[in-house]
C-alpha cells in the first residue's frame, strides 16, 4: 500500500525527503497537527485588510485527516494554527473548523508549539507540522513530521530543508494551490484508511456523526504572544 502510495504522491511531483516506511512509522505516533497560516492555505498575498484567505478544498483536506486519524486512534487529533501574523481569516478558520488553538504575532514559532504541547500533554515529537517558510524553521527541527508546502521560487530554501533533514515530504502542488489537501491525502493514504473515510462521509455514517459531534463541542482557544510570554485572549476583531 505504501508503495502505491508514494508511486501516486511521486507522479504527481511530491518530494519524499523521507523514506515511506519512516514517515508511516513516525504518523502512528503523531497525536496533533499544527499549521502555519500564510504561504501554507494560502498564497501570502495580503488583501486590503492585511488578511490572507483559505479555500474550502483544503479546509475538507484538515477535516478529513481529522477523521482519518478519529477511525484509526478513536480520538480527536489536537489541532493549531501558528502564525507569525494576525489574520482575520486565520480567526475565521480556527473557530470554524474548532481547531484547539489559533496562535498570531508568533515571531518565534517554538514558544508557541512548547506552549500547545504543554497544554495538551503532548511531546514535540507527536505534532505533525505543515509550513512553507524561515518562520517556520524552529519547529521543523523538533517536531515529529514535517510537510513543507512548495514554492517554486525558493530552490535553495527547499535545498536547505533537504540538506538539513527539515522536512519529510515537499508538496508537488505551490501554496495556494491546494497543497494542504494534497498533504491531508497523503496522510490519509499513509493511514491505511482513506477509502474508510470517504465512505462513512459519504454515508453520513453514526461513526462520522459521533466524530462530527465531537469535533464541534471543541472550543478554540486565541493566544497571542509578547516578550516572549504567552497571553489567551479573547478573539481578537
Amino acid at each position: 500500500m505504501s508503495n502505491n502510495i508514494q508511486t501516486i504522491f511521486e507522479n504527481l511531483g511530491g518530494q519524499f525527503c523521507t523514506p515511506v516506511s519512516q514517515l508511516t512509522e513516525r504518523l502512528a505516533t503523531i497525536k496533533a497537527f499544527v499549521y502555519d497560516w500564510d504561504g501554507v492555505f494560502n498564497n501570502a498575498v495580503k488583501n486590503e485588510n492585511k488578511s490572507s484567505n483559505f479555500n474550502e478544498a483544503d479546509s475538507m483536506g484538515t477535516n478529513m485527516l481529522r477523521f482519518s486519524h478519529y477511525l484509526k486512534t478513536q480520538q480527536l487529533p489536537k489541532t493549531a494554527i501558528i502564525s507569525g501574523e494576525k489574520n482575520e481569516f486565520a480567526f475565521y478558520f480556527s473557530e470554524r473548523e474548532h481547531f484547539d488553538a489559533c496562535y498570531y504575532k508568533v515571531p518565534n514559532k517554538i514558544i508557541a508549539l512548547d506552549h500547545f504541547c504543554e497544554q495538551h500533554n503532548l511531546k514535540r515529537e507527536e505534532v505533525c507540522y505543515t509550513f512553507d517558510d524561515v518562520l517556520d524553521l524552529s519547529i521543523a527541527a523538533v517536531c515529529g513530521l514535517r510537510i513543507m508546502i512548495n514554492r517554486k521560487a525558493n530552490p535553495l530554501f527547499k535545498n536547505y530543508l533537504v540538506k538539513n533533514q527539515l522536512a519529510d515530504y515537499i508538496t508537488a502542488a505551490e501554496s495556494g494551490n491546494f497543497a494542504v489537501r494534497e498533504a491531508s491525502e497523503l496522510l490519509m493514504g499513509l493511514n491505511q484508511n482513506y477509502d474508510d473515510c470517504m465512505d462513512e462521509r459519504k454515508d453520513f455514517s453514526e461513526l462520522y456523526r459521533k466524530y462530527l459531534a465531537e469535533r464541534q463541542a471543541q472550543e478554540t482557544h486565541f493566544f497571542n504572544i509578547e516578550n516572549e510570554s504567552v497571553k489567551e485572549v479573547a478573539r481578537p476583531a
